[in-house]
């Protein structure tokens, strides 16, 4: 910094700026934090959150920001970081944010050597004394404390390399949307090859303020007025931006480059520490890509990710970096245990204690319902049947049945897995299958799951961008899929090699497929694959050994209808057990052939020597089964049980007509019928059953991270309703019962507080709504690359916090009332959506019903949207308004609580992958704007 270019609120002395700001007007930031410090004859700016520390500091947290940002990046870690017991230093490298300018150029090995200086002179690092009055504030000057290296941007790399040369002093390395390492022969990033071209390098970095302004452009939301002023502050002129074009210059872009040999250095350093590291990243970054996130992850193999969907390159800005790295600190006990929040273990997150009502161990911890059966790989079925030709997958399209026989499927699963690990597949490598549900599916599943690769499954229903986000957030090695599939991968960039499967199982050999393969840059194709396979077997080759029962078998992306899609992961432990209890709860096996319109039971039933049948529709949109769809396909296998979701028996029963004699006599003959994917009214169910008479109609209660939890057949929520309209059943009524746990599952439920918050000890009363919470030997292993969404899930080690919100009643079935972030606050207490909902889907003609709050927590009101039936109510197709005055009546008189308004709309959004989860959020902040008056669509 210059003479007569002082920081606000400073006073700017001759030289050398070596000034204090006195009150800083940065928004969001302590005038006290701002300090300066001279270490070797040059002037440092800092922020310091020593002055704000009640007591013994737990460790220091070292943040370096980057490339044009400056140390006010790290406010909200200076905040969270004090609150929590921890002295965070947040530097300004020199020539940047309000250090000082001194004309130098410096390359990363100065400014790794920089920062080792600053830090002795702090008293963070080294033996001597040092300049440091203010690290005698929150700690003892005589015990070094831990430090935690905190980096973004290129202040990742500097202050890497600050971690790999002080080992004595670092605790941990937290990492932001940074590279280490460039791979020579791969471009750099786009917007840095633009900002490092000759022709506009020092316009666009120097001589204006256009690369500062592109970057403040990147945060998402958009950054607040006083914000971005607060960012521009130190770059006023061309002679305060002459630091940015330096570092854009010293990019080390090839090896001739003077500052390759030392990144070079701090990327063979990262790798060999062995400290516990974390990785914050926002994945809508057009500098650091996916693959400067997977570098990291192969450097450090011990790092906890956590992807903050929707973030990008200022994620410090986007997301709560801050409060997911307080609490990481805390779970991974980092730190001196001197002062802050207690401490704990794993990845669980601090919880609450106070109530007698927990039913807690002899510990004080919850019971965890351990898995005691033995353990069986999901492939052990096909080895069993190898021989049998028996069909084993039929698939209907188009008029045709095509039918792959158990002796073929086993062959094929076979030759694919001799044929993947030759072409390079190993164990822990992530395959993503992009293929739609039929007999190349399951055998891709279960070549991929024999060798030892870790599926990814993220289906079409997501759409583009929902498919892209989880794509790109599971990484795989390899992509598996059809043309239209590929096609996306490689439009969109999504990472990975790429097998085509071309011919949907018509056998189509490799010259048929060598063009699309060339043009959706494809390596090969399923059939090659295949092919080698049988040539290897051929020669001898054996497949190779099985995976570990815990090492990780799958992915699989939840549906996105309660946000971004999370990948959960499994092991094949886990899906064993996911295998077992639906076995054991619907009676599969190879004397019970099923149809699949919900096709994670196709997947299933295979590993159980059931066969299976995919019916004519489009497995995207499940609502597109008809009846007479699901009556071929239960004709083509003589089908014993029916899995649908409930918006594809809603499209069955409204195409009922459509049914010949034939059609109906083949449903007369199924045995089970069950709908999952989502919570289905009783009337739904009763009107699907009433098209399998002979059938006992089921609805499971489960999820992604837990399939299934419950069962309730229809005859069973008839009981419940009877209780409930009785009155002799605790905590009957109130919801949709979905039964009683099966297997080993257990569930509890964790109380809400007046505002809807669950914050109470989980217990198992009869009659207490809360968060419902799962133990079972099929749960998930962890959310995949999300750390903070797993620690908020594991509050207490062994369970799920499902963020559903149910009770349990006397009998011990569940009743679920909605999800926890659609709880309603109303003045006089918490409103649960799904027994409102369930009054209105009760008057005639109402199809699909959502009850929302509007106005502020607290205070909220209720209000009930409907859509409803063309047939039954003329003008339901018509643009939304308030209902009908007799349509709006009949609601109101069967609500369970006063209604503020009840809203008509042609259809009500749903999730795309179901079709059966209503959008509560979207129409909330839909119904809020239109009963404001504000001009508004449909939603």
């Amino acid at each position: 910094m210059s003479a007569g270019s002082a920081a606000p609120g400073t006073t700017a002395s001759p030289g050398a700026d070596r000034t204090r700001p006195l009150a800083p007007a940065w928004h969001g930031v302590d005038p006290s934090w701002s300090r300066r410090v001279a270490v070797d004859g040059h002037d440092w700016h800092l922020l310091d959150n020593a002055p704000s520390l009640t007591g013994p500091a737990r460790g220091v947290l070292l943040c370096v920001h980057g490339n044009p940002t400056w140390s006010y990046l790290w406010r909200s870690v200076l905040t969270a970081g004090a609150a929590a017991g921890w002295r965070v230093v947040a530097v300004d490298q020199l020539e940047m944010g309000w250090s000082e300018r001194t004309g130098a150029h410096h390359r990363l090995a100065d400014r790794v050597a920089q920062l080792g200086r600053l830090t002795d002179a702090l008293g963070i690092s080294g033996d001597g004394d040092g300049v440091v009055p203010a690290a005698e504030v929150g700690a003892s000057r005589g015990a070094r404390l831990p430090v935690v290296a905190v980096g973004h941007d290129w202040g990742g790399v500097v202050v890497s390399g600050w971690a790999v040369d002080h080992p004595r002093e670092l605790a941990a390395l937290v990492l932001t949307n940074t590279a280490v390492h460039h791979d020579d022969a791969v471009p750099v990033p786009g917007l840095l090859r633009l900002a490092r071209r000759t022709a506009i390098h020092s316009a666009a970095t120097v001589l204006t303020p256009a690369f500062l302004e592109v970057t403040l452009s990147l945060a998402s939301p958009a950054l607040a007025p006083e914000v971005r002023a607060a960012f521009r502050s130190p770059y006023t002129t061309a002679e305060r931006r002459r630091g940015i074009g330096a570092f854009v210059e010293d990019i080390p872009v090839d090896a001739s480059h003077p500052s390759h040999r030392e990144l070079r250095r701090v990327a063979d350093g990262v790798a060999a520490l062995d400290v516990p590291a974390l990785l914050l990243w926002g994945p809508r970054d057009p500098v650091f890509y996916g693959r400067y996130l997977r570098d990291l992850r192969e450097r450090l193999p011990q790092a906890d990710v956590h992807r903050f969907e929707g973030a990008g390159h200022l994620v410090v800005e986007d997301a709560d970096v801050a409060g997911v790295l307080v609490r990481w600190l805390a779970a991974r006990g980092i730190g001196l245990a001197a002062a802050g929040p207690e401490a704990v273990d794993g990845d669980t997150a601090p919880h609450p204690r106070g109530t007698d009502a927990a039913p807690l161990g002899p510990s004080g911890e919850l019971p965890v319902r351990g898995d005691s059966a033995p353990y069986e790989p999901l492939w052990a079925a096909l080895d069993s049947l190898a021989d049998t030709d028996g069909p084993a997958v039929v698939s209907l399209r188009d008029g045709a049945v095509t039918t792959v026989t158990w002796r073929r499927l086993a062959a094929d699963v076979r030759h694919l897995a001799l044929g993947l690990s030759d072409a390079g597949v190993r164990p822990g490598q992530r395959v993503s299958l992009l293929v739609p549900p039929g007999a190349e599916l399951t055998t891709a599943l279960f070549a991929c799951l024999r060798i030892g690769a870790v599926v990814v499954l993220a289906d079409a229903g997501l759409g583009t961008a929902g498919l892209t986000r989880a794509v790109r957030g599971a990484d795989p090695d390899v992509i598996i899929g059809v043309d239209r599939a590929l096609l996306g991968a490689r439009t969109l960039g999504w990472p990975g090699r790429r097998v085509l499967v071309a011919g949907a199982g018509a056998g189509a050999g490799a010259g048929a497929d060598a063009l699309p393969s060339r043009i959706l840059g494809a390596e090969g194709t399923y059939r090659d694959l295949i092919e080698q396979g049988r040539r290897l077997e051929s020669a001898g080759i054996e497949l190779p050994p099985e995976p570990a029962p815990d090492a990780d078998a799958a992915v699989l992306f939840t549906s996105g209808s309660t946000g971004p899609a999370k990948g959960v992961a499994y092991t094949h432990r886990g899906l064993a057990g996911m295998r077992d209890v639906v076995a054991d709860t619907y009676g599969l096996s190879p004397e019970r052939p099923f149809v699949a319109g919900f096709a994670p039971f196709a997947l299933l039933g295979t590993a159980l020597g059931a066969t299976s049948a995919t019916p004519d529709m489009d497995v995207t949109a499940p609502a597109t089964l008809t009846a007479g769809a699901l009556a071929d396909a239960v004709a083509a296998i003589d089908a014993r049980a029916v899995f649908a979701s409930p918006s594809a028996l809603a499209n069955v029963v409204r195409t009922a007509g459509e049914l010949t004699d034939a059609g109906r006599s083949a449903l007369g003959r199924v045995e089970v019928l069950l709908s999952a994917g989502a919570p289905i009214a009783p009337e739904r169910l009763a009107a699907a059953a009433a098209l399998v008479p002979s059938a006992s109609a089921h609805t499971p209660y489960g999820m992604t991270e837990a399939l299934p939890v419950t069962d309730v057949s229809l005859e069973e929520i008839r009981q419940a309703s009877a209780d409930a309209a009785s009155g002799t059943v605790r905590g009957a009524g109130g919801g949709t019962c979905v039964g009683r746990p099966v297997g080993r599952a257990r569930v509890l439920v964790v109380p809400l507080d007046d505002v809807g918050r669950a914050a109470g000890e989980p217990t198992d009363e009869a009659g207490v709504t809360g968060e419902v919470l799962v133990s079972a030997p099929n749960l998930k292993d962890r959310y995949d690359r999300l750390w903070a969404t797993e620690a908020d899930s594991r509050t207490w080690p062994g369970w799920h916090r499902t963020g559903d919100v149910g009770h349990l009643d006397g009998r011990g079935r569940l009743w679920v009332e909605g999800r926890l972030s659609h709880v309603i606050s109303t003045a006089g207490g918490v409103v649960t959506p799904v027994a409102v909902e369930n009054a209105a889907l009760a008057v005639n003609g109402v199809r699909r019903a959502a009850a929302v709050g509007v106005g502020p927590a607290g205070t909220q009101q209720v209000v009930v949207v409907v859509e409803t039936d063309p047939d039954a109510h003329a003008g339901a197709r018509r643009s939304w308004s308030l209902a009908p005055a007799g349509l709006a009546r009949t609601v109101r008189a069967r609500s369970t609580v006063p209604l503020a308004a009840v809203l008509r709309v042609p259809e009500i959004p749903t999730d795309v992958r179901h079709n059966s989860k209503v959008e509560r959020t979207r129409l909330a902040a839909w119904a809020e704007r239109a009963l404001a008056g504000a001009r508004v669509g449909n939603p």
